[in-house]
């Protein structure tokens, strides 16, 4: 079954070749998407289907990633090779920041003994693009790459908050807005409100909306132009810290990590 974010984008018509679209590069990316844990091997109208491909496009992309070695088969069904990571490399590799990062990042996990992410905004969703653990918490498994929806997330609002009411009331609207558990806040006047709130106290607080028994805190990170790049969190067990506790221990070793991070960027005030 298509991920959430591909059904958006196969509902949005595709923009018209021209000097500055070439479609069939657009088509490539689409059937690399297709992949995904849910569906790690496909066949090839599996692959089709997904990417709103004909079986006869797919093929030729297929059979041109195989030639590349980002793709595998075995006569039947496709699969990503390990150098597909090349591409996701690439991002990470062109921004240092992230190799500054992960150290400032390791020093808070050890200092709060919880674990802690950085993730990007994409359309309506945040992707993870780093990650230090301490032990496994949350039911859904994480690593760079990974992506969950903003409205219901931590790092999420607080990306949401460096951005125009009128764009965040847009990616809002684009969003599903599914209540994940009995606390997820959905509704698109009460999320603009709580991402207000993010954007005026500085920090963004989730109790148990994207998953039961798991509360995040997060801070944004900043470059020179008080541009927001990225955010950082710190998520923990409901049942062991509080959002009381959390903000209270947890939220001042978080701000000075971003702030250090945001520092890396030439930031103002960091």
């Amino acid at each position: 079954m298509p991920s959430a974010s591909s059904a958006r984008r196969a509902a949005e018509p595709p923009p018209a070749p021209s000097d500055s679209y070439v479609q069939s590069f657009a088509r490539g990316l689409e059937v690399i998407r297709s992949f995904s844990a849910a569906a790690p091997r496909q066949t090839l109208s599996e692959v089709a289907a997904r990417a709103g491909l004909t079986r006869a496009g797919a093929r030729r992309i297929l059979l041109t990633l195989q030639t590349l070695d980002y793709v595998e088969t075995d006569g039947k069904l496709f699969a990503l090779t390990p150098r597909i990571l090349d591409l996701g490399f690439a991002y990470l590799s062109s921004m240092p920041i992230w190799n500054l990062a992960e150290p400032v990042m390791e020093q808070l996990v050890e200092e709060v003994r919880e674990s802690c992410s950085a993730a990007a905004l994409e359309g309506t969703d945040i992707v993870y693009v780093l990650r230090v653990p301490t032990r496994k918490i949350m039911r859904i498994g994480l690593g760079v790459g990974s992506r969950l929806p903003a409205y219901c997330t931590s790092m999420g609002r607080m990306l949401l908050a460096g951005l125009p009411d009128a764009e965040v009331r847009q990616r809002l609207r684009a969003s599903p807005r599914e209540a994940l558990t009995r606390h997820t806040v959905t509704d698109a006047d009460a999320l603009l409100a709580k991402v207000q709130q993010a954007r005026r106290q500085g920090w963004c607080l989730v109790n148990q909306e994207l998953e039961e028994g798991l509360v995040s805190i997060a801070a944004p990170i900043a470059d020179r132009t008080g541009r927001f790049i990225a955010a950082l969190n710190i998520s923990g067990q409901a049942n062991r810290t509080t959002p009381r506790q959390m903000q209270d221990t947890m939220l001042p070793p978080l701000l000075r990590a971003a702030g250090r991070i945001s520092g890396l960027l030439g930031a103002k005030g960091s």
